[in-house]
């Protein structure tokens, strides 16, 4: 049954995969950990990769975790994310050491789903530093990676408030859109993200803005 399984994981038909995937799930077994992780790291199907994930959570950590962490260090950044989105779903906080390893990833997918994964895992001791080394991060991407960023920040609460006032006043300008674009999404979670940006934006232009005398003498 195990090998029939590892097959039907690679089949070409994503289907047969997904069901293999549920199968592995259902019926958790070590002997198909390696496998399991493996197909994390280069299956094409998000829908299959989700069930893989559900089937290594199934499986006792002691035999999954150590394996999920060494993916940590592939050169395939489909399989490190993975393996990110694999520890986040398992929950063992005692890897949020090497979950941290991965926050400035040149990918830029690693890196957002390391965010979620480290705000997920940080013990309470470790919050303000996990959100200095996320301020660092402000300005990165594009605005689905800046959005990824304010939100794990936000998800910080309060301790990242003196870090995103900190970087409010940065040299670049992309910082300092960004961390006040993240201020505003602190107070209003539920708030659009583009929206938050463009009033940043339109906030620090007339920061900019000169100062007529009329004005002045008000």
């Amino acid at each position: 049954m195990t090998q029939t399984l590892i097959d039907a994981l690679s089949a070409p038909d994503s289907s047969i995969r997904l069901r293999a995937a549920l199968a592995a799930g259902t019926e958790p077994d070590p002997a198909l950990v390696d496998t399991l992780v493996h197909r994390s790291g280069v299956e094409p199907d998000f829908f299959v990769r989700d069930m893989l994930t559900w089937a290594l959570t199934r499986t006792p950590p002691s035999a999954t975790v150590p394996r999920v962490l060494a993916q940590l260090d592939s050169t395939s950044a489909q399989a490190r994310s993975q393996a990110l989105h694999t520890l986040s779903k398992i929950g063992d906080r005692s890897v949020y050491r090497h979950v941290t390893d991965l926050l400035h990833d040149p990918d830029d997918d690693v890196a957002r789903t390391a965010w979620r994964t480290a705000v997920a895992l940080v013990p309470d001791e470790e919050v303000a530093d996990l959100a200095a080394a996320l301020a660092a991060e402000l300005g990165r991407g594009d605005r689905e990676v800046q959005r990824s960023l304010s939100r794990a920040l936000s998800a910080l609460g309060e301790s990242a408030t003196s870090v995103v006032d900190t970087a409010s006043a940065s040299d670049s300008e992309a910082v300092r859109i960004h961390a006040d674009a993240t201020r505003h999404l602190m107070n209003d979670p539920d708030g659009d993200f583009a929206d938050a940006v463009e009033q940043a934006r339109r906030a620090l232009t007339l920061r900019g803005a000169p100062v007529r005398v009329d004005d002045a003498d008000r």
